[in-house]
């Protein structure tokens, strides 16, 4: 078999060609257009690491605000836990101190109608007292009210203790003028008998004047000096008194 050397270099020739061309016009772009890609997808992938690094950055910057957030709100929560309290603390203090203002006011207000309860209904016996002793004494002395006291008024003058005689006795040392108080126009004869038992009883010359005061309550009193006598039917009616106001504190 004879070679044909001529069509083998012509073959070879066109082959070299043919790389040559495949070289220069394909497998050049081809390279180029790999290595783009290349760098298109190497930059695609640092963007996306880049963006993923921002992501989590942000990620990481929520949920540290989200944690700020949750420390705020249990702080936000607490604080109106407290002043809450605080508040409920400070409406009960509020509703007892009212309470106990107005219970004091209550009892300030009981007290005084107790107070003017009792002395109506003393002032009502006294007076009621005084009518009957009228009554009894006009019954069955024949005398009048006003000569009873007075005649009472002259046993305590000369039943007097020693103390009390002395007290009297060294005001009279001072001064000669005293004075009679009673709660109705003494008459003339008992104006007489009262100066003579003073001036009897305390060995002098004495000057005395009478003076009517409502403030004594079928009574008479000797005023010298600073000192005084007095017999009234007050001294009486105070225990009176006494038992009547403390009714309504029992009963109530």
């Amino acid at each position: 078999m004879l070679i044909d050397w001529f069509t083998v270099a012509a073959q070879g020739l066109n082959f070299l060609v043919l790389v040559w061309l495949l070289k220069r016009y394909l497998y050049k772009p081809v390279l180029a257009a790999i290595d783009a890609r290349e760098k298109r997808i190497a930059l695609a992938i640092a963007e996306a690491e880049s963006q993923k690094k921002i992501a989590g950055q942000e990620r990481q910057a929520l949920e540290a605000k989200q944690a700020a957030l949750d420390g705020q709100g249990a702080d936000l929560l607490k604080q109106a836990t407290a002043a809450a309290a605080a508040e409920r603390a400070r409406l009960l203090a509020d509703a007892r101190s009212e309470a106990d203002s107005l219970r004091q006011k209550q009892m300030v207000v009981l007290r005084e109608d107790q107070a003017r309860l009792g002395g109506d209904i003393a002032h009502r016996a006294q007076q009621e007292v005084l009518a009957i002793a009228r009554k009894v004494l006009d019954a069955l002395a024949g005398a009048s009210l006003e000569e009873r006291v007075a005649a009472v008024f002259l046993k305590n003058l000369r039943g007097l203790d020693a103390p009390a005689k002395d007290k009297l006795l060294a005001a009279f040392g001072g001064v000669s003028d005293a004075l009679v108080r009673s709660a109705f126009d003494l008459p003339e004869a008992q104006r007489a008998l009262i100066k003579h038992a003073v001036d009897e009883e305390f060995s002098l010359s004495s000057t005395l004047s009478f003076e009517i005061s409502s403030e004594m309550l079928c009574g008479l009193e000797l005023v010298v000096g600073g000192q005084t006598l007095s017999w009234s039917i007050a001294d009486y009616m105070d225990g009176l008194e006494q038992r009547i106001a403390a009714i309504p504190a029992m009963t109530s």
